[in-house]
């Protein structure tokens, strides 16, 4: 009894003890080991979950459709990574009278959106092809089922040729796989994959992968093209982020990637929430500054979003009122040689 007593006096009378409650366990679904997604989700992990006293597990999955069922119905799961085209691809279908798909939407919101994620079609180097709307009659990957890179690749098929890609030319391998496949002259003309650059997939090929593939160009004069700009975004795939694989830039084509929540209304998610909203606003220039380079494209904003979507009311508060007091800020004034000798900034 004696010993609980002093240790109670302690904790009563020294300041250095802390009795904050444990971080939260909440989780993010992301995409593949090899992908951009992933390393998102641990940024906000290292930079955004501890100010908000939440313990943020980055968990990968198959990409942006499952996500959202994740999302949706996995516990413990508050964050998910989506691109735009599958994200809206659920509100089209539940718009035409698809009930799985108004159920598994409706009530997701968006935090905010993040930046574009490129599109690589991926040949051997001995291909005859050498543009995107060259591959109509080819053999495709377009990523396992359930993955975003699945949903680009076959929208964005669509777009072009103006039908759907016949199941006959259809595959649904891991980038992986496909690729070995590919190489290996196995029945595969195309892989599609999608990743932010630098995208780890290309990153860490070797030289001699250039003997081995090279990837298409848009031609963005191409009627083919310019319909499929109507949902993806012009982008150049740099040299510079794939210099092992690219003697120089090459035209391509993007999309949106998006953070996105529940609609949760009980008082401790909202309460967690909006501090997590206000921490990435806070740790945003530490996000751009150490984090993945994709977040150097992010911008701390809210735009006005699509028809059909909708933020997240608790944390779009936070995050408005953040970037007021941010904006109103002057700025930093600048250190000049005479206030270091004087001792006035570092």
């Amino acid at each position: 009894m004696a010993v609980r007593l002093l240790v109670l006096l302690l904790l009563v009378l020294s300041p250095s003890v802390s009795l904050a409650a444990p971080p939260v366990p909440y989780k993010i679904v992301t995409a593949s080991e090899r992908g951009t997604y992933i390393q998102i989700g641990r940024d906000l992990a290292k930079f955004v979950a501890p100010a908000a006293n939440v313990e943020l597990e980055v968990l990968p999955s198959a990409g942006s459709a499952e996500n959202v069922q994740r999302l949706r119905f996995e516990p413990g799961v508050k964050f998910a990574l989506v691109q735009s085209d599958v994200y809206q691809a659920f509100l089209d279908l539940a718009a035409a009278g698809n009930a799985e798909a108004g159920e598994m939407i409706r009530p997701l919101r968006v935090i905010m959106p993040l930046y574009n994620e490129e599109i690589y079609f991926i040949v051997r180097s001995n291909s005859p092809l050498n543009f995107v709307h060259e591959i109509k009659d080819a053999k495709i990957n377009v990523g396992p089922l359930r993955s975003g890179t699945a949903m680009s690749a076959t929208t964005i098929y669509r777009q072009l040729f103006g039908t759907v890609l016949p199941d006959a030319n259809a595959s649904f391998l891991s980038n992986e796989d496909a690729l070995l496949k590919l190489v290996g002259d196995s029945g595969l003309d195309v892989v599609v994959a999608v990743g932010g650059q630098p995208f780890k997939l290309l990153v860490d090929m070797k030289p001699e992968a250039r003997k081995l593939i090279k990837l298409l160009k848009f031609d963005p004069a191409n009627p083919a093209s310019t319909a499929a700009f109507k949902t993806y975004f012009p982008a150049t795939i740099r040299a510079s982020s794939y210099p092992n694989l690219l003697p120089a830039d090459i035209p391509g084509a993007a999309v949106k990637a998006f953070l996105v929540t529940y609609d949760y209304k009980l008082a401790g998610s909202v309460e967690r929430l909006g501090k997590f909203a206000r921490s990435m606003c806070q740790n945003f220039p530490q996000l751009q500054a150490e984090g993945h380079p994709k977040w150097r494209e992010v911008q701390l904003a809210l735009p006005e979003l699509p028809r059909g979507w909708a933020y997240y009311p608790p944390m779009q508060r936070e995050l408005k009122t953040c970037i007021a007091e941010m904006q109103s800020k002057p700025p930093a004034p600048v250190c000049t040689q005479q206030a270091k000798i004087l001792g006035l900034c570092k």
